[in-house]
C-alpha cells in the first residue's frame, strides 16, 4: 500500500469516483432524524458479533457507513464481511474505458486497499488470501484478509435503475421487480436466473461466514424513504436483497443508513471520527489510481466527510447461542 500516495490524495485529491451523481439530496424529514443514532460514530461492540456491509459499489460502506466498518473491523466485531453487490461499472462491463485496467478491478482494488488499510491499523501486514469460491454453482471472488472478508458479485451496475446500454440495461431493480429474469457477471463468472437465485446464494453466504457466531449484523441502507430519500437504486436493491436473504435467520441485528440524503444533514462525527473516515476513504481512492482510473475528491469532502447516520433494529430473542455451522462453499 502506498501511503504516503494515500496522503497526498487525502490532502487534496481530484474529486468522488464518477459513478456519484451530483450533490441533490433532500434532507430527511426533522422529525425522523430523532430516530437515528444519537452517537452515529459508534455501535455496541459483540466480540462474538458478525458484521455484514453490504454495499452496491465498492465505495458505498466507505462514504456511508464509516467509521462504524473501522469499528467493526478493529475490535467491535469477531469478523466484518463486505459484500460489494454490483460491479460498479458505470455502463463499461467488464471495459477498461481506454486506461489500462478494467473499471471494475480498479473499484475491487480501492476497497481492498481501504479494507488492508483498516486490518493493519497497529499491525504488520500479513499475506491475504483470495480466489474464486463456489455457492449454488456461482463463482464469486472472495478474499480474506485477518479478520475481514471481501466478496465481489460483479452484477452490472445499474446506474438510474434502468441500466445501461453497455450491459444489456440490466440492473439490480429490474431484476427484483422481475423485469428482467435473469442477471451476468460483468467478468463472465456466473449468472443468476430469478432474484431468489440471488438471494439463495448471498443467503448461504451470510449462512457460511456466520458460523455458530450466535449474533450478526447486516449494514445497509435505510428503505424509509422519508429518513433516506432519494436514494441511489442500486443502493435500494441491495438493502432489499439483504433483507431478503436474512428474513428468516435469528439474532440478526438491522443497521440501517442514511447515503446521499446525509449530504443535507449537520455534520455529527468528532474530528477524531472525521479523520478516520476521510483516510479509509483516500486509501480507497489511492485505489483506484493505481489502476490507472481518475478519482473524485472534492464532492466527498464538502458532503459526506464529517456524516453517518443510521438507526439499529436489535435483534429480538435469546443470541447466546449460534446457528448451526454452515457448510463449506
Amino acid at each position: 500500500m502506498k501511503v504516503m500516495s494515500a496522503l497526498r490524495s487525502l490532502a487534496g485529491a481530484c474529486a468522488l469516483l464518477i459513478l456519484l451523481p451530483a450533490a441533490g439530496a433532500i434532507a430527511a424529514e426533522p422529525g425522523k432524524v430523532a430516530a437515528l443514532a444519537a452517537e452515529p460514530g459508534k455501535v455496541a461492540p459483540g466480540p462474538g458479533k458478525v458484521s455484514f456491509y453490504f454495499a452496491a459499489h465498492e465505495d458505498d460502506w466507505q462514504l456511508f457507513m464509516n467509521p462504524n466498518a473501522f469499528n467493526d473491523v478493529t475490535g467491535g466485531a469477531r469478523k466484518t464481511v463486505f459484500i460489494h453487490v454490483t460491479s460498479g461499472d458505470a455502463g463499461l462491463g467488464a471495459g477498461s474505458g481506454g486506461r489500462k485496467h478494467p473499471f471494475y478491478l480498479a473499484r475491487e482494488n480501492g476497497a481492498l486497499q481501504a479494507i488492508r488499510f483498516m486490518v493493519d491499523a497497529d499491525k504488520i501486514p500479513i499475506k491475504d488470501s483470495e480466489g474464486p469460491v463456489s455457492f449454488d454453482g456461482h463463482s464469486i471472488y472472495r478474499v480474506r484478509y485477518g479478520n475481514a472478508v471481501s466478496y465481489f458479485l460483479r452484477l452490472p451496475d445499474g446506474g438510474s435503475g434502468t441500466g445501461f446500454e453497455g450491459t444489456g440495461f440490466q440492473s439490480l431493480k429490474r431484476f427484483a421487480n422481475g423485469d428482467i429474469g435473469a442477471m451476468f457477471a460483468v467478468d463472465g463468472s456466473t449468472s443468476y436466473q430469478g432474484w431468489k437465485d440471488l438471494v439463495t446464494t448471498v443467503q448461504h453466504i451470510v449462512s457460511f461466514e456466520r458460523g455458530r457466531s450466535p449474533l450478526a449484523q447486516i449494514n445497509i441502507a435505510d428503505l424509509d424513504p422519508s429518513i433516506n430519500p432519494r436514494d441511489h437504486a442500486d443502493h435500494l436493491a441491495t438493502a432489499r436483497l439483504a433483507l431478503d436473504a436474512v428474513k428468516d435467520m435469528s439474532c440478526v441485528n438491522r443497521a440501517s443508513y442514511v447515503d446521499y440524503a446525509s449530504a443535507k444533514l449537520l455534520p455529527n462525527l468528532n474530528a477524531q471520527d472525521r479523520d478516520l473516515k476521510s483516510a479509509v476513504f483516500a486509501v480507497t481512492l489511492d485505489g483506484v489510481i493505481d489502476f490507472d482510473h481518475r478519482t473524485a475528491w472534492h464532492h466527498y469532502d464538502g458532503f459526506y466527510s464529517g456524516r453517518q447516520y443510521f438507526r439499529v433494529q436489535q435483534a429480538s430473542g435469546d443470541c447466546t447461542r449460534g446457528p448451526a455451522v454452515a457448510g463449506q462453499p
